[in-house]
């Protein structure tokens, strides 16, 4: 069975009909005539960009927990521990 685009309502690719089956999911898309409208690759693109901000975003908060988990780490041990580079002002905590 053939799954179209639902887009507002309508069907991308313009077929009418009540036994027609639609989806928003873009991976269960299998109309080949939708997958080639811009409404389509519009929103395929919209979800490849989403996804990669979100990866992005992932990798940056990793990359400020690290940061914040040793300053804590060196807080917590015993006697003049030095902080690591780029703390400036800062020899001992």
């Amino acid at each position: 069975m053939v799954i179209h685009f639902n887009v507002g309502g309508h069907l991308a690719c313009g077929h009418k009909g009540n036994q027609l089956a639609a989806s928003k999911e873009l991976n269960r898309v299998k109309c080949r005539s939708c997958r080639n409208t811009e409404a389509y690759k519009q929103a395929r693109k919209d979800q490849r960009n989403a996804a990669r901000r979100n990866a992005r975003q992932a990798k940056t908060a990793h990359a400020t927990n690290w940061r914040a988990e040793w300053i804590e780490r060196l807080t917590e041990m015993a006697g003049l521990q030095r902080l690591p580079r780029g703390f400036a002002g800062q020899a001992f905590v």
